[in-house]
């Protein structure tokens, strides 16, 4: 690794150079990357709603259907504006009264429930069928063409109106996102860093490594809305951690070891890279972990977030150290005292009082798993959205004006007897909560003809393979009541015809709900699995992994159990990623102290000592990554209107902060209370016992030898006899407290009087 540093600082023009220039075919690729604004989409292909949408689109030219409503407009201004609507690119057809006959005869012919489904008093109802499916790019656009003819006197409802108006929302949205993200994070990192310019070449190479990680999605073809406008805000909290590392060990290798630029700097590559490996991939194994979901919206969020962490490690050890080194004058003379404190007397008191701590514990562990388990998810895609978007009105206007709230669509046999499809429909019509059935054989009453029916109608219906009807029902979509609903109409519909599909938004939501139930298990079983054999590897340990793993869900216990207790409903997505993104992007916390912990205790400290300086070491380093993590996505949380990236960007938020606090006070307890299990199942603690003895330097000329204290004694750490304290640098450098004399004796850890050496 310290030729590969070397080989970075000596091609830093040419690596600056060309990774500017790359940006040019990542821009490039990013704008060719389709984006999918349809969540539904992401259901297995194999499941029977998604095996009828696929029919829809094959056999009928179609996959996506709106339903218009049309205020206060006479008839004759409604058929103007149905033939209007029909000249739109890629709308097939809209179906309204004059479908079926001329609008010079009355309606009152009509079945009663057929006039009932298109009129209500002054408003009226038409079906637009698009010849593409329901978040295709075509139908969007359909739906936005068809918008500018409509007046205010229209409302657009449907899953296609809906998956436009996110889009919409959601391109005006991402770059405020990235803007907020930049500014809280250089507001942060300004704050708890030693140079005022330095922070802004930290963001300009995560953002390099952003584009790449953008750019090279369009070998997958499209991402998903949520990846898209995850991406850049994830990325840049979960890898702002690897260049504070790389900048912390050039500065150190700088003013303690007394390097030149050049030198320090390819050192620092070659231990940041070390320790930033064994970092990320506890990241990485989490967003695999999202792969495995059946929902595959997972597979297209791990798969892009994974390869973000990594193309950030290889932007962290050669872009960032090629910016610092061209640009180290105007960074050293931006450079200032970090304004983050000291803080070794609280960590004293952590340590010394650490069974308060596991008391809190055992105080907040009920109420965070009562939470965690009575926290309500939502499945309904429109609760996501903001109320004034047009699509969220049209559909509030479709259940006052007609009292519904979602539509099925059935797929029958062609070859059906007529007498089973009626059985079919007046079944269906008595399940609760259906309002009507709209197809060929329920628009032809009995005063009504099958010659009278255009031929164009029939064909949008049945072509000839299969009959296509809508069922119009009352309930909400992802409510009891529907699911209910669709469970009953599907064994009627099996009841006559084994082949029959009932398809749709509230079926395939249904599908969602009992998939993505299966996904959460899965997924935290594969996270903690995973993350658990990774430190397991890196600690050789049989008890660590399963102390830092437990320390970490307990942070993501409290903070999926709070909404519990604020009355707050969460998208169905967040409950199901956040565990995983915030043990895996957190959980490098703990696995920081606990380095240091096992490295002081197998250098011969006792393990209050051991914990202490594990603590006071680490905490700034926690702090500031949660920070730079809580800055990433805490304005995002605070901003979006889209509640599906509001809550996640919240819930990551807030678990890097709570995990920031679990670490720092609960896993120097758990250090405490477990240390002789811990030495005892973990290789690399031969010979220490938990009561391993060290001498401490005493007052005037003591022999170290004749004094000794055991690590279980309460004054080990006290004021009264201090340990000498290290300063920097190596182990054997260290400074008494002012209390003392430089003829004071340094800690004799093999109790031998041979000096500082033997703490080295």
């Amino acid at each position: 690794m310290n030729k590969f540093g070397k080989a970075i600082v000596k091609l830093r023009v040419p690596i600056l150079i060309i990774s500017i220039l790359l940006l040019i075919p990542a821009a490039i690729g990013f704008l060719k990357t389709r984006v999918n604004y349809d969540v539904l989409s992401y259901l297995p292909k194999d499941i029977e709603t998604m095996k009828g949408q696929d029919i829809l689109a094959d056999d009928f030219g179609t996959g996506a259907f709106s339903l218009c409503l049309v205020d206060g407009m006479d008839d004759k201004d409604v058929v103007k504006l149905k033939k209007q609507m029909e000249q739109v690119d890629n709308v097939d057809s809209v179906i309204w009264y004059d479908s079926i006959m001329d609008i010079s005869i009355p309606d009152e012919i009509l079945p009663k429930d057929i006039r009932e489904a298109y009129r209500n008093d002054d408003c009226t109802m038409m079906a637009i069928i698009f010849k593409t499916t329901m978040s295709s790019d075509e139908t969007m656009e359909a739906i936005t063409q068809i918008r500018k003819l409509a007046s205010k006197q229209c409302f657009i409802s449907g899953m296609s109106a809906v998956v436009t108006d996110t889009k919409d929302l959601c391109d005006k949205e991402v770059p405020i996102y990235v803007t907020i993200a930049v500014i809280l994070s250089l507001i942060v990192l300004s704050l708890t860093m030693d140079s005022f310019l330095v922070p802004i070449f930290f963001l300009l190479s995560i953002g390099m490594a952003i584009v790449y990680n953008l750019g090279t999605n369009v070998f997958k073809g499209e991402i998903s809305y949520i990846t898209q406008a995850l991406t850049a805000v994830l990325q840049l909290g979960v890898t702002m951690d690897y260049s504070i590392f790389l900048w912390h060990s050039y500065q150190e290798e700088k003013k303690v070891n007394g390097k030149e630029n050049k030198e320090a700097m390819a050192d620092a590559i070659a231990s940041t890279f070390s320790s930033v490996i064994g970092s990320s991939i506890t990241t990485v194994a989490g967003f695999v972990a999202l792969c495995f979901m059946t929902f595959t919206l997972g597979l297209d969020l791990g798969i892009v977030m994974a390869k973000g962490v990594v193309i950030g490690v290889i932007c962290c050890v050669t872009v960032l150290p090629s910016m610092i080194l061209i640009f180290d004058k105007p960074i050293e003379k931006t450079c200032h005292r970090s304004l983050l404190p000291k803080f070794d007397k609280l960590s004293k008191f952590i340590v010394n009082k650490y069974w308060i701590f596991h008391i809190l514990f055992l105080i907040l562990l009920v109420p965070a798993l009562y939470g965690y388990t009575h926290t309500d998810v939502y499945y309904n895609l429109d609760s996501s959205l903001p109320e004034d978007l047009p699509s969220i009105q049209a559909n509030q206007k479709l259940e006052e004006e007609f009292n519904m709230n979602s539509t099925h669509m059935i797929l029958l046999d062609s070859n059906l007897d007529e007498k089973s499809i009626n059985k079919v429909i007046s079944e269906i019509k008595t399940v609760k909560g259906v309002k009507t059935v709209l197809g060929l054989e329920s628009v032809v009453g009995p005063m009504i003809p099958q010659s009278m029916i255009p031929q164009d109608l029939k064909s949008k219906l049945d072509n000839g393979e299969w009959k296509l009807m809508l069922v119009m029902s009352e309930y909400k979509v992802a409510s009891d009541e529907v699911n209910t609903q669709c469970d009953e109409i599907n064994t009627i519909l099996h009841k006559y015809d084994s082949k029959g599909m009932l398809i749709g938004e509230a079926p395939c939501t249904k599908d969602l709900i009992e998939i993505t139930d299966k996904d959460f298990n899965t997924v935290s079983t594969v996270s903690i699995g995973v993350i658990l054999l990774i430190i397991l590897f890196v600690f050789k340990s049989v008890s660590l992994p399963i102390i830092l793993v437990c320390v970490i869900e307990f942070a993501i216990f409290i903070n999926m159990g709070i909404p519990a207790f604020t009355n707050t409903t969460l998208p169905f997505i967040a409950s199901i990623v956040i565990g995983t993104i915030q043990l895996g992007s957190t959980v490098d916390y703990a696995i920081l102290m606990t380095t240091r912990y096992k490295r002081e205790r197998s250098n011969g400290l006792a393990k209050k000592e051991a914990v202490t300086v594990a603590l006071q070491t680490s905490m700034i380093s926690i702090i500031v990554s949660a920070l730079s993590f809580f800055a990433a996505t805490f304005g995002v949380g605070c901003y979006s209107e889209i509640d599906m990236i509001s809550s996640l960007c919240t819930l990551m938020a807030r678990g890097a902060i709570i995990s920031m606090f679990v670490v720092i006070f609960l896993l120097p307890a758990a250090l405490m209370l477990f240390d002789k299990l811990i030495i005892h199942t973990t290789i690399g603690f031969k010979g220490i016992t938990g009561k391993q003895k060290v001498a401490y330097a005493g007052a005037g000329n003591v022999d170290p030898a004749s004094e000794q204290k055991t690590a279980d004694d309460d004054d080990f750490l006290n004021e009264d006899r201090p340990f000498a304290k290290k300063k920097s640098g190596n182990f054997d450098n260290y400074d008494f407290d002012d209390s003392y004399s430089d003829d004071d004796k340094y800690i004799d850890v093999n109790n031998d009087s041979n000096g500082p050496a033997d703490r080295q």
